[in-house]
């Protein structure tokens, strides 16, 4: 097999329901939890798609991940709320969270929707679109349960790659979507390095003297392992390059996801938690209503604006122009869809083998 194959989006979905379908997952739930992975694998986002199946096999295979909970309200004002996963995958939550973020902020103006005994949830900025789409801002914030990012002047990693999105609608141009780790790279990027048998960059990861690690096996085994050494924050190690901004971005992820709505702290929770205990993920929701501040259209006018200006600058070089926030998922998207999802031959190898364990078919087709 070639290093690296394009496979058609509906291949790619197919598989990732087949996988959850033999695991358990009710109906409803697979095809949130298919349409997430699939956009965010379209939007290239490698790290938090199909290769996310990885993780899912493992935590599902000892008990940790509860296919069929059903989450629900546990507490609700006419703005905020407050939702228990159930242990489940969190993609259905987040879908669930946003939506009803969504309506309140529709009725009231603003809104704020908190999660917490979640999993990985795929990537942020899917949850922060579905408020775009809406002609409302969007935000969306995440802990996750790697101990991975190292803080500032830090020997030892303590936070995890902990995310941030917002997104906002526009009249003339695609909504604009940032969608970051507070990390300088998500660890998933990692093992999508390490599937490939590519380096990573210098810079991405450190060991407890601070010095480059870059062989990506080696790097993704220290992630999975623990231990000295870990991802940089956001502007890397040191605050020269603004690395303890990033750090400051992390440890508030951390309040608003978790602290907010009673999610874990991986430092905390890994001293008692056993083998088939959730990982207690919590995940942040804000939705805003424009029109609560000043009429919608003129609010459009205004990130037209500021849109069109940036498109128009002139740029250092003449083939690289100033990008927008979201423009290159937007181009992936346009791309893959034409042409298929890029994966790679390791990558391959391990969803055939998920499916083999899981008794589903294979249907990648490569």
């Amino acid at each position: 097999m070639a290093e690296e194959v394009k496979v058609p989006a509906a291949a790619v979905r197919a598989q990732t329901e087949a996988v959850l379908r033999a695991w358990g997952m009710p109906e409803d739930k697979i095809a949130v939890t298919a349409e997430v992975m699939l956009e965010t694998d379209l939007r290239g986002v490698d790290s938090h798609g199909i290769s996310m199946l990885i993780m899912y096999s493992q935590i599902q295979a000892i008990g940790q991940l509860k296919l069929s909970a059903e989450p629900r309200i546990v507490r609700e004002t006419a703005v905020t709320a407050l939702i228990d996963g159930g242990a489940g995958l969190g993609h259905p939550v987040s879908d669930m969270a946003m939506k009803l973020a969504i309506a309140k902020a529709k009725a009231a103006g603003i809104a704020a929707v908190s999660v917490f005994n979640s999993h990985h949830f795929g990537a942020a900025g899917i949850y922060s679109h579905m408020a775009a789409k809406e002609n409302l801002i969007g935000m969306v914030v995440s802990t996750s349960k790697m101990i991975a990012v190292m803080p500032t002047r830090g020997a030892v990693p303590v936070f995890g790659t902990n995310v941030m999105s917002l997104a906002a609608p526009s009249r003339e141009y695609l909504p604009v979507i940032l969608d970051m780790s507070t990390s300088i790279v998500a660890a998933n990027k990692v093992k999508i390095y390490a599937l490939a048998g590519k380096d990573i960059p210098a810079g991405w990861m450190v060991d407890a003297g601070g010095e480059p690690v870059t062989e990506s096996a080696l790097a993704y085994r220290r992630l999975l392992e623990g231990g000295e050494g870990g991802l940089t924050p956001l502007g890397g190690a040191g605050s020269a390059l603004g690395g303890h901004k990033g750090y400051g971005l992390g440890l508030f992820a951390q309040i608003l996801a978790s602290a907010l709505s009673g999610g874990a702290f991986s430092p905390t929770r890994n001293k008692t938690q056993k083998p088939g205990d959730p990982d207690n993920i919590g995940h942040f929701f804000m939705a805003i209503d424009p029109e609560a501040f000043r009429p919608l259209a003129d609010f459009h006018d205004d990130v037209d604006d500021v849109l069109r200006t940036l498109k128009a600058t002139r740029p250092i070089l003449e083939d690289e122009p100033v990008l927008i926030p979201g423009d290159p998922e937007w181009a992936s998207r346009e791309r893959r869809l034409a042409e298929g999802i890029p994966m790679s031959a390791g990558l391959i190898e391990k969803i055939r083998e998920i499916a083999a364990a899981a008794g589903a078919p294979y249907l990648l087709g490569v």
